[in-house]
């Protein structure tokens, strides 16, 4: 369900991708970055009943190469992305469902290998655009990690 009113993130921000099996993974809020992005590896695409899937997985833990989710989602488009480095990379984009707190809405991701990078998810400015600010100056506006809450795998 989308939020009546604007909701407040801060620079980073437990959300939470039910449908990936993923309840708890820590992302960094990046208003200069147009799409989100969520850490991919063994990337396989296949065809599933006529539609287009892909089968990745992820470590959605910072440091914890042991954790490992295995995740299933439907391919919306495959788009050349740059990053903040001005490289140009082909990726697959998802739709699933997130959730900050109470709210849910359904964005569009990226799946790319993050391996090198501090945060395992990057919420870009599409995913919030009329629907949340960004205060930069604090972390976790809506709150700490749901406690008891462990990814599957």
């Amino acid at each position: 369900m989308k939020p009546d009113k604007v909701l407040t993130l801060g620079w980073r921000e437990w959300v939470g991708l039910p449908e990936l099996g993923l309840p708890a993974i820590k992302a960094k809020v990046d208003t200069g970055a147009r799409t989100s992005a969520l850490h991919a590896f063994e990337i396989e695409t296949f065809t599933e009943h006529g539609k287009s899937r892909v089968r990745f997985r992820i470590h959605p833990k910072q440091r914890d190469p042991d954790t490992v989710v295995t995740c299933i989602a439907d391919i919306v488009d495959e788009r050349a992305v740059t990053d903040s480095g001005g490289h140009s990379e082909k990726r697959l984009i998802i739709e699933t469902l997130m959730t900050i707190g109470s709210w849910s809405w359904p964005i569009e991701m990226t799946l790319t290998s993050r391996d090198s990078m501090m945060f395992r998810m990057l919420l870009g400015r599409t995913a919030i655009n009329g629907l949340a600010m960004v205060n930069p100056s604090v972390s976790y506006c809506v709150g700490k990690k749901p406690k008891n809450k462990r990814p599957r795998d």
